[in-house]
């Protein structure tokens, strides 16, 4: 069984095989998550992302990492082009960007709070859709350490809840 754990750090600093990245449909890397990916890793990982898109809502694609420490980025869509994001769309992501993982063959991941920034979606609610979902997804893979990091009190303590 793979750990579960959450962590307020920097995902772009964290050395796991694959860092999960809250996208759109078109995979445009703007602001939040996406927009620290790409200053981190370059512009590499959004053309790869791009040339794979658009995608539909609650699916993922995985990329190259450029210079970051993680091998691949995971960008799990969690909105279309209006910008809102749903439960059901979260809990699709997550599963989605789990199961490229297991495609891969990955044994870490870092998850961020997918559809809190832009998407304005509660991050309690988050916490627990993505803690269920990480849990039906990985007794089937090859992970064995699967960390959701956050920023800020709020966050660490809604994700810690879920987890408990």
């Amino acid at each position: 069984m793979a750990e579960l754990t959450v962590l307020e750090a920097d995902i772009t600093q964290l050395d796991v095989d694959a860092i999960v990245n809250a996208a759109n449909d078109r995979l445009w890397m703007g602001g939040g998550v996406a927009g620290a990916i790409k200053r981190a890793g370059g512009q590499e990982i959004e053309d790869e992302a791009v040339r794979k898109g658009p995608v539909k809502v609650g699916d993922a694609v995985a990329t190259g990492a450029g210079r970051l420490k993680a091998r691949h980025v995971i960008h799990a869509v969690t909105m279309g082009q209006d910008l809102q994001t749903s439960a059901e769309t979260i809990r699709q992501a997550t599963r989605s960007a789990l199961r490229r993982a297991a495609e891969l063959g990955l044994r870490s991941i870092a998850l961020p709070a997918l559809g809190t920034g832009v998407g304005g979606f509660p991050l309690g609610t988050c916490a627990k859709l993505m803690v269920e979902a990480t849990r039906e997804v990985i007794a089937t893979g090859s992970l064995e350490r699967v960390v959701f990091v956050v920023r800020g009190e709020e966050a660490r303590r809604a994700f810690a809840a879920a987890l408990a």
